[in-house]
């Protein structure tokens, strides 16, 4: 049984957290800051055309999170919602301030990850072993040298993966991991980095990962007005993951410029999680295959002192297939289905710089995407999508401004029924930035940024349900902030950061599934209007106690994100389902000479399930976690070998992130790696 926390315990606890980060307040040593980051996760550059910082996990930071995919390390983010529906197989996705998880756009070493089908990411198939940073962008990168497509989303994650470095004479770096933990759970790992030559070196990297699913939780039935009826100890099944990745990779240098190429394919079999209703704890028998593989490149290229440009190219193809087969009694018929999606990409950017101060670029995309399923009456449909996009940065003394337009082009084909009309929209932003002081330790910021999105291929034309007259998505960010950064020449207090962000969105013509005459059939129309009002707070520090180094982080939420639909409904401006009122993370990392300590507290506050009324039987009260981790590091030669240890979930609280579907209680994990 979670405890719930008061508001105003909740609150005290947050204070306390804020007033000790910032007693940690002391004389100054440094300037500026341009490539030295001694903070934990946000790391800001002191470059003039970063606007916007980001927030970041990178190097062994993700190691010590207790986190065994990117989902699972982005939820020490602040506005950042997951969904988790349970257990190692279970679906993970990303919703960034409340607008849909349609609406971020997800970039894999600058390529951005596709789902045409339902426009969303799975973030639960991509491991952290070969990934150098994760990061979380709100609006967009403070760059314009960049695809028209990181011009298109209203947050952004990019997953940077790592690019080998070779120490001295060597040419070949081979790092092996064995990870073994409660759920049954089996990980092996290796990666091979090998130097070509001076300029040129690959990379080839391959996972295991299963588990059988099953863990213990404790279930609870309630009466319509929220009161708990019974509970009981039950055992999670259809949760089980049996999967394959495998990733290739060349880079290489050339003058003035760089080029790679990449190779990614991923292969499951996953149980799919079902939701415990009326004492149905039974398994389900849900299955779902999935085959993804991509190939992608990029080069770019400084062709004149003054001018860049850049290329970009993928392929990918996307299989998956769902079965339930075996429960027919409840499903009445046998399922199998299967889809197919393809796509291929091209992108040239090119920046021109007037300038020292002031630059401009003009960037083109185009795609192509279609689907395929075992549908019966299915419309087959295909898409085209061209984008341009312009954009400028001017930098004035301490004012900073980076203005763009992106304009999107969509024609669509079927080989039955109709289609959806030809869409053109076009789509502005603008970020500003100031720095008040000489000693450019305070930044003040804000942007406006429009955004829209495309119904997806299941909005428009899933058999019987999808609506070819929908019309798009739009959101509209408001955001002011500022952030505040310094290291310090003390002999114990290293240095303070903090990020403070309040922000206004809209999200128009929200696409919902209503019911319509026949109760058994539903369709997608646009009827939805959510306006979001919320605030984002970070705070780090780092000091050094007797050879100790600490790093604490506390991150902090809020959110009144409301449906204004229809003044005539009964929940009308009521919260929106499964965003909480407040969230927070604290982390702490401790190091001493080769031991390492981590560890982490994760809070939801209270949220409703259904997006009708806030009524009690629809509540659902807070959790949270508690997690911890020890590393040891060893070295054997010029070898180094690693031993972890995880226990996460610490007091083995129970708590569904989506109602019922139970998290796993307490857990273990024990990581060893050796890199020659």
């Amino acid at each position: 049984m979670v405890r719930k926390l008061t508001a105003s315990q909740f609150q005290k606890s947050v204070i306390t957290l804020f007033v000790a980060a910032f007693q940690l307040l002391f004389s100054q040593s440094g300037d500026s800051i341009r490539t030295k980051t001694i903070l934990p996760i946000q790391i800001y550059k002191k470059d003039f055309k970063e606007i916007l910082p980001a927030q970041i996990l990178s190097g062994e930071q993700l190691e010590r999170l207790n986190s065994q995919s990117v989902a699972d390390a982005l939820r020490y983010f602040s506005g950042v919602q997951i969904k988790d529906y349970g257990g190692m197989g279970g679906l993970k996705t990303v919703n960034i301030r409340s607008m849909g998880s349609q609406h971020v756009g997800v970039f894999y070493d600058g390529i951005q990850l596709g789902n045409v089908q339902n426009g969303i990411v799975d973030l639960g198939k991509f491991s952290l072993d070969d990934m150098e940073s994760v990061s979380l962008y709100n609006g967009q990168k403070s760059e314009i040298f960049q695809p028209a497509k990181d011009f298109g989303s209203s947050g952004s994650i990019y997953l940077q993966p790592k690019t080998p470095i070779f120490k001295g004479d060597h040419k070949t770096n081979l790092t092996l991991k064995l990870k073994l933990g409660s759920i049954s759970l089996f990980n092996p790992s290796f990666r091979l980095e090998q130097k070509i030559s001076d300029k040129v070196s690959a990379s080839f990297s391959s996972e295991f990962v299963q588990s059988d699913g099953l863990y213990k939780y404790k279930y609870e039935k309630k009466n319509s007005d929220g009161s708990v009826a019974n509970d009981t100890i039950a055992r999670r099944y259809d949760s089980y993951i049996r999967a394959k990745r495998f990733e290739t990779a060349l880079n290489g240098t050339i003058n003035d410029g760089s080029w790679s190429v990449r190779g990614y394919g991923y292969i499951s079999d996953r149980g799919v999680p079902t939701a415990i209703v009326n004492n149905n704890f039974g398994p389900k028998g849900q299955q779902m295959l999935d085959e993804n593989y991509f190939v992608q490149a990029g080069f770019r290229k400084k062709l004149f002192p003054k001018f860049e440009t850049q290329f970009k190219a993928k392929f990918a193809y996307d299989y998956t297939r769902f079965l339930d087969t075996v429960n027919v009694a409840t499903t009445v018929l046998p399922i199998d289905n299967s889809y197919v999606q393809r796509e291929l990409y091209f992108s040239n950017s090119n920046l021109y710089s007037i300038n020292k101060n002031w630059d401009i670029s003009a960037s083109f995309d185009f795609q192509y995407n279609n689907l395929n399923a075992s549908l019966r009456d299915f419309s087959y449909p295909t898409r085209y999508t061209s984008l341009i996009a312009f954009a400028s940065t001017y930098q004035w003394n301490r004012f900073k401004f980076l203005g763009s337009v992106l304009g999107t082009f969509v024609h669509e084909e079927v080989k039955k029924n109709a289609k959806s009309p030809d869409k053109t929209e076009w789509t502005p932003s603008a970020f500003l930035s100031y720095q008040p002081f000489e000693s450019k330790d305070l930044t003040i910021r804000a942007f406006y940024k429009r955004v829209f999105r495309m119904p997806t291929f299941n909005d428009l034309y899933y058999t019987m349900i999808g609506n070819i007259m929908l019309k798009p998505e739009y959101t509209n960010q408001y955001d002011v902030g500022f952030t505040y950064q310094k290291l310090y020449d003390h002999k114990v207090f290293k240095g303070i950061y903090v990020k403070v962000d309040g922000y206004y969105n809209e999200v128009e013509n929200k696409i919902i599934a209503v019911p319509t005459t026949n109760l058994f059939r539903w369709m997608m129309t646009n009827l939805g209007e959510v306006k979001i009002i919320g605030a984002d707070v970070n705070v780090q520090a780092e000091f050094d106690i007797h050879k100790i180094k600490l790093k604490p982080l506390v991150s902090y939420t809020y959110q009144r994100a409301g449906d204004y639909t229809d003044k005539k409904d009964d929940y009308y401006g009521d919260q929106i389902s499964y965003v909480p009122w407040h969230a927070a993370t604290f982390t702490m990392m401790a190091d001493y000479k080769d031991w390492s300590f981590n560890y982490s507290f994760v809070y939801t506050g209270e949220r409703y399930d259904a997006q009708l009324n806030n009524i009690r039987a629809n509540y659902l009260q807070p959790w949270y976690t508690h997690d911890l981790s020890v590393q040891k590091k060893f070295n054997w030669h010029s070898h180094q070998f690693k031993a972890s240890f995880e226990v996460n979930n610490v007091l083995d609280q129970y708590y569904d992130v989506v109602r019922n579907y139970p998290m796993p209680g307490r857990n273990f994990k024990l990581i060893v790696s050796f890199t020659l």
